[in-house]
């Protein structure tokens, strides 16, 4: 594995490269970083040069101005950036929930840049129908007041519920404890004070998905087959899907199916993988 910091407009990106054969990038969900992805590289690695990094704000990748929020089209940009340094060829994206958004923007706005985006549960709820979008967004607003109010354990309930993680979520053996130690708890503080509100404030909706149709990235909407349905975040997928003109496919466990069953879910990801570069 090599690791390295790339500097963007505002950040200094820390990545880290492993494996062989076509650029695959994850992107994390919430407060997750490089290293949270790493039970699931294992299982990728042997058939991917897979991209991990730490979204701009978390953990290695400091910004240049401390505290601000970034925008969702600046997160993308850190992603078109990062994957040009690595590959002067169209990557393969997996996007994970807030990372899933990323995904989406990257895609519209740099056309061209991704060949395949799997979006597993993108948050992004500008795609939704207005009184529906309106009540998630306020949901949003509400993690957030309860983390100012009460510290981010009390708003962890909040996006728990919002997402359909069960407290005690079913793990398949081997899967790495997701505990929480200082970093971590950092990297959350800041999803809950920043990221959600790049997530309110993100005006990817039906038109853009729109122009994705008719654009050259191929994007998988995925949801985790033991979401509820009736979460936003499934909802999202859903109607994205719809926009899309696609099928909804489904990988192993919830809204964290890669952290909880990274073996199935890598294996289940890759004959997506697999079936959008057969098709080319």
């Amino acid at each position: 594995m090599t690791t390295a910091l790339l500097d963007t407009a505002g950040a200094r990106i820390h990545h880290q490269v492993q494996g062989r054969g076509p650029v695959l990038l994850i992107s994390q969900s919430g407060e997750g970083d490089a290293d949270r992805s790493a039970d699931l590289v294992a299982h990728l690695a042997d058939r991917y040069t897979v991209v991990t990094y730490d979204r701009r704000g978390l953990s290695r990748s400091p910004l240049d101005r401390p505290g601000t929020t970034p925008t969702v089209e600046e997160h993308a940009d850190d992603v078109h950036r990062l994957l040009a340094a690595v590959t002067d060829r169209p990557a393969l994206m997996l996007g994970c929930s807030f990372g899933a958004l990323v995904g989406l923007q990257l895609a519209h706005d740099h056309p061209g840049r991704l060949h395949t985006l799997i979006a597993h549960e993108p948050a992004a709820p500008a795609l939704l129908p207005e009184e529906e979008r309106a009540r998630a967004v306020a949901a949003l607003a509400g993690m957030q007041d309860t983390f100012h109010r009460d510290g981010w354990r009390a708003a962890l309930h909040g996006v728990m519920a919002a997402t359909g993680i069960a407290s005690h979520q079913d793990r398949e053996p081997g899967a790495s404890p997701q505990s929480f130690g200082p970093e971590r708890e950092a990297n959350f503080s800041t999803f809950l004070a920043h990221d959600l509100t790049t997530v309110r404030r993100s005006t990817f909706g039906p038109g853009q998905a729109d122009a994705l149709a008719a654009g050259p990235t191929r994007v998988v909407p995925v949801i985790g087959a033991a979401t509820d349905p009736t979460v936003y975040s499934y909802r999202c997928a859903e109607v994205l899907a719809g926009r899309l003109g696609t099928d909804l496919a489904r990988l192993p466990g919830g809204h964290n199916g890669n952290l909880t069953h990274p073996r199935a879910f890598a294996a289940e990801l890759h004959e997506l993988l697999a079936a959008a570069l057969r098709e080319g």
